[in-house]
């Protein structure tokens, strides 16, 4: 079975679309989700459409909870516009109740089997959905990655792909895929097969310009949101 592995969405639709357009060429079958799908920019219910046709998993990022936490307290909700753009507000604004309940409810580590596959789908790292573990991470934080068990452990958060061999087990971040931070433009994600445990880093290309142009429009104060997907 094949695989694809994707997450740090964050509202930008344009680069979901590119990766799905791939994967589905690709023969894709499956989608294992790293969470962090809203936030950051300003399209959040065109990446839940386009997400809802796929076989999914979907595990809770910390932007989810940024989402759970301004749903309580607006105060929280313009202490996060302010420091991360409106692609949070945005969602509360227009997703429904139902699909703001779901988002705000995925769970956070899931264990999965998938065609003989042990799985452990994460956002940060299993015991904590905002701990980063970044491709140059200490043995021992990578070791305490480990489940006992599980083939892969699947992680997101970092926005760097990475992949280490910790004894018979892969720690594996596909990237981001609406904000790279290791400066190659495009949309990151990875393909997993499940017959030869082959894994491919991808990233597809995608026209930025209209959503550089509506960032800084919106947010002319936070000058990174545009400056991020432009970086090389």
């Amino acid at each position: 079975m094949k695989l694809a592995l994707l997450g740090d969405v964050h509202g930008n639709a344009d680069a979901l679309s590119a990766v799905l357009t791939a994967a589905e060429e690709m023969g894709v079958e499956y989608l294992l989700v790293t969470g962090d799908l809203v936030g950051y920019y300003f399209s959040p219910v065109k990446v839940l459409e386009l997400l809802e046709p796929w076989s999914r998993h979907v595990v809770r990022g910390n932007h989810e909870d940024m989402l759970a936490a301004s749903r309580a307290d607006r105060a929280m909700l313009e202490l996060i516009k302010n420091r991360y753009g409106s692609g949070v507000q945005l969602a509360l604004e227009q997703l429904s109740e139902g699909q703001l309940n779901e988002l705000c409810s995925l769970p956070h580590p899931l264990q999965l089997d998938v065609d003989g596959c042990r799985i452990l789908l994460c956002h940060g790292a299993p015991w904590d959905v905002d701990q980063y573990v970044y491709p140059d991470a200490t043995p021992n934080l990578l070791q305490r990655c480990i489940e006992p068990g599980f083939d892969f452990v699947v992680l997101g958060h970092t926005h760097y792909p990475m992949i280490r061999k910790m004894g018979d087990a892969q720690i594996i971040n596909p990237g981001s895929v609406g904000q790279p931070r290791n400066r190659q433009p495009g949309a990151h994600w990875a393909l997993l097969d499940t017959e030869n445990r082959r894994l491919e880093f991808r990233v597809e290309q995608y026209d930025k310009a209209p959503l550089i142009r509506e960032c800084r429009l919106r947010h002319p104060e936070l000058p990174y949101l545009a400056e991020i997907l432009e970086r090389m």
